[in-house]
């Protein structure tokens, strides 16, 4: 007879049976499972045979798909069994699909097939610098045929870098620069720039360089240059005029809503004309003077609208709403300054007569004699002394319109959509970015030589010369020119070339 188990013993021989029946009911899943995700074998290889005459195309029926292509399969019982009806926590993992990081290139990511490979759609979207790349060469040059016009590219190509110091040791102002141009003077060549905090720089081209150091001497300090600075304003400095009349006043416009003018000779910077209340901010954005009423300041806004305020009235302004988008730059007509170019963030060019004012009370405004639009924001309209008014848009052109009959024009003129058709369409590369000040053209405005042109920064860092003509005269470039001089400006009647960048460095070419 069999001794009695204990209760233990008897326990634990009952966990072993239990135990044995969980792992047989395991091994069984186990297998339905390897049946239902099991790969499907490969067809065995077929030998080669001769390839038989094309039969009619014929409608083909869908066909009956296997259970066991589908996942599915059958116990020893001959029961069905679908990869579905598995539990979830039974199913294998499916591989876990990684996240991309990093730069990706676009065309090694291109999606196979005919259907998806076209990349027309993204064609107009490649635009951007490349620094040292000319787009006006010598052979341009040697292959004019109108003498004029060779010889005139020479002359311009002719002008040559300051060599006094590199551009990167000329830094005429601590931010970037958002306004330059020239004192009239013509012994000397003195350059004035504003920059983005409202920092106003001087530097006299003219001042004893030092001597060059011998390739050999690695070591030696070049000392830098004078450069005066002064912080008349504590906002961006948008426009810098000197009057040609009045050469002793530097009057200077800024994103602070003022207008003031620095008197060379008694050293003291006035303001000229401020909101009434120091609560409202009315950025201006450029500041033109008519040569005829010297005491008269046409100015823009950044919420477009146009101001008119004399310099004896203390401070009172006519203001006219033109637009209801920012004004970037406007111009008046150097001859006839009644006659005023605007260009607009609502990708127009305007015209407008100030000798014809319409309206009552805000909705009075000057006389809106055309307007052309273009496809994009248009950054400045500058009006030449022969009546040529050249913009600079985002659509990456240089338009130029001829206006040359302005004279003739009576008082609220109706110019037709023909008449506001640019003469010339240039096209150059205007995407400046956030690093770059926006270029603008900027015509000479008396030069000596008789030929009127127009100066406008080059992506590619140089500084591109055109005619009214729209033909390209020379591309000024030079050693040392590390960045985009983006605000460049002609001497008023010399052909003295200045051009200011994003870290406040200056490039002459003379």
């Amino acid at each position: 007879m069999a001794p009695e188990l204990s209760t233990f013993e008897a326990r634990r021989k009952a966990n072993v049976v239990n135990n044995a029946k969980l792992l047989k009911d395991s091994a069984e899943v186990a297998a339905k499972m390897r049946r239902a995700t099991a790969p499907p074998q490969k067809p065995a290889a077929s030998k080669k045979r001769k390839p038989a005459e094309p039969a009619p195309r014929t409608r083909v029926m869908p066909t009956r798909q296997s259970a066991r292509l589908a996942g599915g399969g059958a116990d020893k019982n001959g029961v069905e069994v679908k990869l579905e009806d598995i539990p979830t926590e039974l199913k294998p993992p499916q591989p876990k699909r990684m996240r991309t990081s990093g730069d990706l290139q676009l065309s090694n990511l291109q999606v196979e097939g005919q259907r998806w490979s076209d990349t027309s759609a993204l064609a107009s979207f490649v635009q951007g610098a490349q620094p040292g790349v000319r787009t006006f060469t010598e052979e341009d040059i040697k292959d004019t045929s109108d003498t004029k016009l060779k010889d005139l590219r020479k002359e311009m190509s002719d002008l040559k870098l300051y060599e006094g110091w590199v551009p990167n040791d000329i830094k005429i102002t601590p931010e970037r620069v958002y306004a330059l141009t020239f004192h009239p003077i013509q012994d000397k060549p003195i350059v004035l720039a504003g920059d983005k905090k409202g920092t106003l720089g001087f530097f006299d081209a003219s001042q004893e360089a030092p001597a060059q150091p011998d390739e050999d001497d690695e070591d030696v300090d070049i000392p830098l240059p004078q450069i005066s600075a002064f912080e008349v304003h504590n906002r961006t400095i948008s426009s810098i005029k000197v009057p040609i009349f009045d050469p002793n006043s530097v009057i200077t416009s800024s994103y602070d809503s003022s207008i003031r003018c620095l008197d060379l000779q008694s050293q003291v910077s006035s303001q000229i004309w401020q909101p009434d209340d120091d609560d409202i901010d009315m950025g201006i954005s450029c500041i033109d003077i008519s040569p005829e009423a010297k005491d008269m300041i046409i100015f823009s806004t950044l919420e477009g609208g146009l101001g008119r305020v004399d310099r004896r009235s203390k401070g009172k302004a006519e203001m006219w709403s033109l637009s209801d988008n920012k004004i970037g730059g406007f111009s008046l007509h150097p001859l006839l300054p009644h006659l005023v170019a605007t260009a607009s963030l609502d990708r127009t060019l305007k015209i407008w007569d100030l000798r014809m004012i319409k309206g009552k009370g805000e909705l009075r405004h000057p006389s809106l004699l055309g307007e052309h639009q273009s496809r994009l924001s248009v950054s400045h309209a500058s009006w030449s002394r022969g009546g040529y008014v050249a913009t600079s848009s985002y659509d990456d052109t240089v338009k130029i319109y001829d206006m040359s009959d302005a004279t003739k024009w009576k008082p609220g003129e109706d110019l037709s959509d023909k008449k506001m058709k640019p003469a010339q369409v240039i096209p150059h590369n205007n995407q400046s970015g956030r690093w770059v000040t926006i270029l603008k053209p900027q015509w000479q405005i008396n030069p000596a030589d008789g030929v009127e042109k127009f100066a406008i920064a080059n992506m590619n860092r140089f500084v591109d010369i055109y005619d009214r003509a729209g033909k390209q005269l020379a591309q000024l470039d030079g050693e040392g020119i590390t960045a985009v001089p983006a605000v460049a400006e002609f001497h008023p009647t010399l052909n003295w070339v200045g051009a200011g960048t994003a870290s406040g460095k200056l490039c002459l070419w003379m």
